[in-house]
């Protein structure tokens, strides 16, 4: 064999490796396609769940939104009446902020000596009302209990009496 028998048996074998690999990789492909295939088949059924399931979330939110917007058609009258509740007692306290600003500057404009005379005459009432509150606390204590019946209460005071008169002379009273 000469070389050019030799060169031609070489480019032989050479396409013979490249058209096994070339089958192999073909092969390799047409797997691939055919997996494709699968699943592009199961795609409609897939997307017909897929837009079941979607119809059935939709009906359902709108359900839901309907019940939400008949809770709160019913109540919007109170969200009204808390509204109303809240403006009310805004215009109220900014009354009373006034009344107390204007009561803080006729304070600030009075003189201390004027301020002085006033607390000692609300001390001065605090102390007799102490004071008097003991009495009539040692008052209580010296007096009978009372009973609700009016005729033993008179018995007792009677009793009472008789045996202060007692303690006096000394000898038993009849």
């Amino acid at each position: 064999m000469d070389l050019t028998g030799i060169g031609v048996l070489l480019i032989g074998i050479a396409l013979l490796v490249l058209a096994i690999f070339f089958a192999r990789v073909l092969n390799n492909l047409a797997n691939v396609i055919g997996g494709i295939d699968k699943t592009i088949e199961q795609v409609p059924h897939q997307m017909d769940q897929l837009l079941n399931e979607t119809n059935h979330l939709i009906h359902n939110s709108n359900d839901t939104l309907a019940d939400v917007n008949e809770k709160l058609g019913t109540l919007t009258p109170y969200f009204h009446i808390v509204g109303d509740l809240g403006e009310s007692t805004r215009t109220l306290t900014s009354s009373l902020a006034d009344v107390t600003a204007t009561a803080k500057n006729k304070l600030d404009a009075a003189n201390e000596t004027t301020q002085n005379k006033r607390l000692g005459g609300v001390y001065g009432t605090m102390a007799l009302s102490y004071y008097l509150w003991k009495k009539r606390k040692e008052f209580k204590t010296d007096m009978p209990p009372k009973s609700k019946n009016k005729l033993y209460r008179a018995g007792e005071i009677r009793a009472l009496e008789l045996e202060h008169m007692k303690e006096e002379v000394g000898t038993e009273v009849k």
